[in-house]
């Protein structure tokens, strides 16, 4: 991993850090297991994700709502990683 990647992956660490302790748990789990397997294109798509609240990704998960279209193929690959 060169110095430009190792730097992208702490602020994607820093990023998954939440109010929420599950989410904080699940966004790492994923950064963790899954992330360094992605795509660019999925990167910056799980980035994205990252962007919103955690009152909205709380909404998605409970399936009080639903992702937009763009955001809906990284979250399903997010929430592979809730361990119940």
């Amino acid at each position: 991993m060169n110095s430009l990647e190792a730097e992208t992956t702490r602020r994607t660490r820093w990023r998954c850090r939440r109010g929420l302790l599950e989410l904080d748990i699940l966004f790492n789990r994923f950064l963790n297991e899954r992330y360094s397997s992605l795509s660019a294109v999925e990167q910056d798509c799980f980035h994205r994700l990252l962007e919103q609240s955690d009152t909205t990704l709380l909404a998605w998960l409970q399936g009080q709502e639903q992702p937009p279209s763009n955001l809906k193929f990284i979250f399903k690959e997010v929430i592979q990683y809730i361990d119940f």
